[in-house]
């Protein structure tokens, strides 16, 4: 073992005054190098068309949108601005960095907000989506990664959801220790009543507020604040799992596919260091940058200094410089 990788083990096990970091073995999120492909053929790919078709709608509207942007009022620019932000957070600060990776600990009022942040997204509820993410994270690149960016930039960015899973996937899924998941409250509760909960607040709070409030034409606030709202996010997020795989550099770990991607950064408000986060999964701020173009590393500080989220893991600027050290691509 060398003197890197040595550092490296160790400060893994390590606690932090942050909170504690949990060892390889005992997190779900960490690659499993066990894992291998079945061999002979693929199973047939099964297209579902109802997913084909409502997702071709949805971006036929959004495309109308784009158009119809001219005629909003500032007022409702902003306020889809603001609907993106807090459908992006219910994701990136929610589902991602809090419920699947537990980077960090949130009090009931995040949580609950969160939730219906979450909702607002549209992505699958915080169970799903946290379970699959995990997935992602364990088999990444491989049948049993829900969205193997090996099979190209189409599947991985919304390919995978128009097509029935590969059977590992649901294999391993099924495999998943989520008792964290079904033993919280709020992630159950939003489970329970998610169809009721993205109908409120995907489609009639984005779509209700600029009318009644004042004035918007329905016509308006229906197609920008709400479907292009909805369809930007969804992008963004699905841009992390297609761009972020494919183009960048890779400073933390060059035998891995995820990449440094500036761009997926900006639009998915700090989710495209991903070769750091695929590397150090584990850490709250998915970069070793603070809030330097992560925006939701900037909210959860603040939440914070609120007092409303605590124990943050944060991964050592010597574990940092051991790994870019061990595996790198050296473009740092």
């Amino acid at each position: 073992m060398t003197e890197a990788e040595a550092l490296e083990n160790k400060q893994q096990q390590r606690k932090s005054s942050n909170g504690d970091v949990l060892p390889e073995s005992a997190r779900e999120d960490a690659f499993d190098h066990t894992y291998k492909e079945k061999e002979g053929p693929k199973p047939p790919r099964i297209i579902v068309w109802k997913n084909v078709i409502l997702m071709t709608l949805l971006h036929i509207g959004a495309l109308y949108g784009v158009f119809v942007v001219p005629s909003a009022s500032r007022l409702t620019l902003l306020w889809s601005v603001l609907c993106f932000l807090i459908s992006a957070l219910g994701v990136t600060a929610g589902a991602h960095r809090l419920w699947s990776h537990r980077s960090y600990k949130a009090t009931l009022p995040l949580r609950i907000f969160l939730s219906v942040a979450n909702s607002m997204a549209f992505q699958n509820d915080i169970f799903e989506w946290a379970r699959d993410h995990r997935v992602h994270h364990k088999y990444s690149e491989t049948d049993a990664d829900p969205h193997n960016a090996v099979r190209g930039f189409f599947f991985s960015h919304i390919g995978w959801l128009l097509v029935r899973k590969h059977p590992d996937v649901i294999e391993k899924g099924r495999k998943l220790e989520l008792t964290d998941l079904l033993t919280d409250k709020v992630v159950m509760f939003q489970r329970k009543y998610y169809k009721l909960s993205v109908l409120v607040m995907c489609f009639i709070i984005p779509t209700i507020v600029p009318w009644y409030l004042w004035g918007e034409s329905l016509w308006v606030a229906y197609f920008v604040p709400t479907l292009l709202r909805y369809t930007l996010v969804l992008n963004a997020t699905w841009l992390v799992n297609s761009a972020a795989h494919m183009w960048g550099n890779r400073p933390y770990d060059k035998n891995i596919n995820p990449r440094e991607n500036k761009f997926v950064t900006f639009s998915a408000i700090g989710e495209g260091f991903h070769n750091y986060h695929h590397t150090f999964p584990y850490d709250y701020a998915t970069s070793e940058f603070g809030c330097k173009l992560n925006l939701t590393t900037c909210f959860i500080d603040f939440m914070c200094f609120l007092g409303l989220a605590k124990d943050c893991k944060k991964v050592s600027r010597e574990l940092v410089l051991a790994r870019i050290q061990r595996t790198g691509d050296r473009s740092g």
